[in-house]
């Protein structure tokens, strides 16, 4: 059994974001050698996605396909953004706004703006959706199908960012 890792690096906007990573996972796929296994796409960031969903080619004014424009619009309805600390959820508390402030004096990924944190609605969201796929290898070609397609959304609407994806191939 062999094992080959490799991070595709995503730059997300304040707004949900889909980044279409289809490519880049092939592209490792064919790096790690690997001809028959499964290659896991993960992240680590409690606000973001591994989707699997298909390509449509129609696109609205921003630029989103229409199936994620769909989405959003079903998710603003069932999960809608916490705009401030006085809506319908709880998080964060006082203790995290406390820890997310201590953090920040160290860590430049998390600024000293109590406003970025007022994103339940993105940790929600990713709770829903899962932060993985996991495809079948066959002789070195992804089984994602001819319309299959893979993105890494982030839901936390805050501010820009810089997230990294996960991609880990094993197999034979």
């Amino acid at each position: 059994m062999n094992i080959y890792q490799e991070d595709v690096k995503v730059k997300t906007e304040s707004r949900v974001t889909y980044d279409n990573i289809t490519d880049q996972v092939k592209s490792i796929v064919a790096k790690s050698g690997i001809e028959n296994g499964i290659c896991l796409v993960q992240t680590s960031h409690t606000t973001c996605s591994v989707l699997f969903e298909e390509f449509t080619h129609d696109r609205d004014y921003n630029g989103d396909e229409f199936l994620q424009v769909d989405l959003n619009n079903i998710l603003d309805n069932i999960v809608p953004r916490e705009l401030s600390e006085n809506t319908n959820y709880r998080y964060p508390g006082p203790k995290h706004v406390q820890f997310l402030a201590d953090l920040a004096r160290t860590n430049p990924n998390y600024p000293d703006d109590p406003g970025t944190i007022l994103n339940g609605d993105a940790h929600v969201r990713g709770s829903m959706f899962g932060g993985n796929q996991t495809f079948a290898i066959k002789e070195s070609k992804l089984l994602i199908g001819s319309v299959g397609y893979i993105y890494f959304v982030d839901w936390d609407q805050n501010r820009n960012r810089n997230r990294v994806c996960h991609v880990l191939v094993m197999g034979e």
